[in-house]
């Protein structure tokens, strides 16, 4: 599907609030690991893979050059923002309603400018919701990365995924219908604000994975002559 339509731009100041909030959350998540304890150059890298990682991983897959990399102040927020997570962890985790409210907004954000940005290049639908998604979760995934960690959104009761896949869909949907793109982006960002924000407040989570335990057997009963 070709959209002949510009991708969800964002000002410079929101896309840079995206960045520290993701930062922030580097820091904040890699302190909980007291038997790993960083210095502040781990720090800095970490809260540049939080806050830049979906961007990245967004550009690299659409064959550009990753938006961080085009200004001074993404790379200098990211570290900034990692630096003061680390410092005023216990302040940061007392507003954690506060948090988890920006970052789904970030999340969705992230999402909207990933999707509109690969139906613009001519992605299929479901490509572009890939795209869409990476970029809003990407962050999670190259910290986790680099952290030597198992990735989080592949843990019960994380729903960062379900939420992108939700507001992704939603967008490719409503483009598909004649939706204009700012609306359809718009909405996205909604839908993927609303699935986790209700994830977070009523404890929602995938199922586990579970195997059978016993399979079903087939006896034969021999007739009886």
């Amino acid at each position: 599907m070709t959209v002949n339509a510009s991708p969800l731009i964002i000002p410079l100041w929101a896309d840079l609030l995206a960045i520290a909030v993701g930062g922030v959350q580097g820091a904040m998540f890699a302190a909980q690991f007291r038997d790993r304890r960083l210095d502040l150059l781990g720090v800095a890298l970490i809260g540049i893979a939080a806050g830049t990682g979906g961007g990245l991983f967004r550009d690299l897959l659409l064959n550009q050059v990753p938006v961080a990399l085009r200004l001074n102040w993404y790379l200098i927020v990211a570290v900034g923002a990692a630096l003061l997570g680390m410092l005023l962890e216990r302040l940061f985790q007392r507003l954690g309603r506060v948090i988890t409210g920006l970052d789904a907004l970030t999340i969705g954000l992230f999402c909207a400018i990933g999707t509109t940005k690969a139906l613009t290049l001519g992605l299929p639908e479901i490509p572009s919701i890939f795209v869409g998604v990476l970029s809003a979760v990407g962050g999670s995934i190259l910290r986790d990365l680099l952290l030597n960690l198992p990735i989080a959104l592949m843990h019960v009761g994380s729903l960062y995924a379900i939420a992108a896949v939700a507001g992704a869909g939603t967008l490719v949907t409503l483009v598909a219908l004649g939706v204009p793109m700012f609306v359809a982006a718009v909405v996205c960002v909604a839908v993927t604000f609303g699935v986790r924000v209700l994830a977070v407040l009523f404890k929602w989570s995938l199922p586990e994975q579970r195997r059978l335990e016993r399979m079903p057997r087939w006896r034969r009963h021999s007739a009886r002559r």
